[in-house]
């Protein structure tokens, strides 16, 4: 039986950021047997994007394309200047897009990773409401270039804001856009659900991307995910997209400091990729 599936892998378990060089890793990525490769845009300027369609299509890969926001990129501070920051760096990933023939940007765009803080309800409520009438003007830019958003939820550690499979819903709801979509990735999933099947029905055709790894963010079938639950949720609402593992090197010291990664967690990364895609195949079909 052939899988209904697309498996991917992120880069970021090599490298990073993503320059035009890493094209280098695509043979590699289509002989371990993926389909598709996620593209992680740290900064659109050491991306050439036609050389990266090139080499995409002459290894036979698939791509999607994952917007990441650091302190310079956050919808809900009250400096406007990182808005701006924002909207000009989504327009660029949407134009990679577009010459990539992708129709969606994933990521937590609503705010900037690592914030998570107690704070008083009511700035907790204007930042909510900041991140609404922002990713409203996001939706806008992406419309233009006829492209979605995929927002996706983070654990407690990395936002105070959107962590689970409700609040990317409700989310979605208040901003009221036809373009803004949700990805569910299994790692903050397993910190934040109660029931993992429960939480991809209670987004439902809203989803139009998964990310996995482990708990431990190790290779996909070595540690607590209830994989059943998870193939069970995506059967029950008829997902159609990818199911990419991402998850990060050791070896690039300020990667891995930001996700917490204090050790190896394979014996390679090739490794890591090659067990985690035979478990994903076997798992979901």
């Amino acid at each position: 039986m052939s899988n209904a599936y697309k498996f991917g892998v992120s880069t970021w378990l090599w490298q990073s950021p993503f320059t035009t060089e890493s094209v280098s890793l695509f043979p590699k990525i289509k002989e371990l047997g993926y389909d598709l490769v996620e593209i992680p845009v740290e900064d659109p300027s050491l991306i050439d994007g036609k050389v990266v369609k090139e080499e995409l299509q002459k290894n036979g890969l698939e791509p999607s394309v994952c917007g990441v926001f650091g302190p310079t990129k956050d919808l809900t501070s009250e400096d406007e200047t990182l808005h701006k920051n924002c909207f000009t760096y989504v327009e660029q990933c949407f134009e990679l897009c577009n010459l990539l023939e992708v129709d969606f940007l994933a990521g937590p765009m609503y705010s900037m990773v690592g914030k998570a803080r107690m704070i008083p309800e009511e700035q907790r409520k204007a930042e909510w409401e900041l991140a609404v009438k922002n990713l409203r003007r996001v939706c806008e830019i992406a419309k233009d270039q006829g492209q979605n958003i995929a927002l996706e939820p983070l654990n407690r550690f990395e936002s105070d804001m959107v962590n689970t499979a409700s609040d990317v819903v409700r989310l979605t709801c208040d901003i009221n856009e036809s373009n803004a979509k949700v990805l569910l990735d299994g790692f903050h999933m397993t910190i934040e659900e109660k029931n993992i099947r429960e939480a991809i029905n209670t987004v439902g055709d809203k989803l139009i991307h998964v990310q996995v790894s482990e708990n431990h963010r190790g290779i996909p079938g070595t540690g607590l995910t209830p994989w059943q639950d998870f193939q069970l949720g995506l059967t029950d609402i008829g997902y159609k997209g990818a199911i990419v593992i991402e998850s990060f090197t050791p070896e690039i010291k300020e990667l891995a400091g930001a996700v917490c990664i204090w050790k190896t967690i394979a014996n390679s990364q090739d490794q890591f990729a090659s067990e985690g895609l035979k478990f994903l195949k076997q798992t979901f079909k």
